[in-house]
């Protein structure tokens, strides 16, 4: 076991003019492990709590309550030097690829950075080893020294995972990662993460509304409804035989193509 959650809870409180205001719990008592080497899947509608999730595993959400443990670290406890070391080994591609980047920098640097940040590699293979991430997510070495709203949707996603990569992580969150893409670059996209995984042996957590990416990508998921997991197992016994009527409602919906 690589990540161990328990009980994990986010409240937002709205601002009151007398007082505190009202709450919003966007997360309610969510727990599961996902193992190494695994694909765990988070599914759900929009407003699930599936992203806040995903966020809160990283600690780019602090939550409110709750325990969140990676390869035997309590992460919720661990001082800012300590995170910031840990982080190198936890990764997230975030759901909107265009807005991740900043516009001024080339994407090179931008891939670089988690190069340089972590002191991965002498400063003068830096460059050799961005434009081998470059070509490894499908991308030409040139394409380094453009800037983010050169990309295609498709591409900058490739840039993303590129990104991820650069920290030679144990662990990714990906949100959404096919979102807003034609379906045969959603097929690219996966073929692409399912090598990297196979090849690196990472632990992936995917978050997706998309009932046939996680079909296509997990070993488990866990079904989201409200905040709170309705159901959680195996990805052939949740779409075969769903014990819970969110699942079913789910399944009921068209499952959206991907292609293999």
């Amino acid at each position: 076991m690589l990540v161990n959650v328990q009980d994990l809870r986010k409240v937002y409180r709205a601002p009151g003019t007398f007082g505190p205001g009202a709450e919003f719990v966007a997360v309610q008592g969510a727990s599961f492990t996902v193992g190494r080497g695994e694909s765990f899947g988070l599914i759900g509608e929009s407003g699930s709590g599936k992203t806040t999730i995903g966020r809160m595993l990283l600690r780019l959400l602090e939550p409110t309550s709750g325990y969140v443990e990676f390869d035997g670290y309590d992460v919720l406890s661990l001082a800012k030097p300590q995170l910031r070391a840990l982080r190198r080994r936890m990764q997230i591609v975030f759901q909107d690829s265009g807005s991740a980047f900043n516009p001024r920098l080339s994407v090179g640097d931008q891939v670089a950075y988690p190069m340089r940040r972590f002191g991965l590699h002498p400063r003068g293979e830096i460059k050799a080893r961005v434009i081998e991430l470059l070509e490894k997510v499908g991308l030409r070495p040139e394409q380094a020294q453009r800037y983010p709203h050169e990309f295609s949707g498709g591409q900058r996603q490739r840039l993303g995972i590129a990104r991820a990569l650069a920290a030679q992580p144990d662990f990714v969150v990906l949100d959404e990662p096919t979102s807003a893409l034609d379906v045969s670059v959603q097929g690219q996209i996966l073929a692409l993460l399912k090598e990297i995984q196979a090849e690196r042996g990472l632990t992936l957590v995917l978050i997706s509304h998309n009932l046939a990416v996680i079909q296509h990508m997990c070993d488990r998921a866990a079904v989201l409804h409200h905040g709170e997991i309705a159901e959680q197992g195996p990805v052939g016994e949740l779409f075969g035989a769903p014990r819970s009527e969110i699942t079913r409602q789910l399944l009921d919906a068209v499952l959206e193509p991907v292609l293999s």
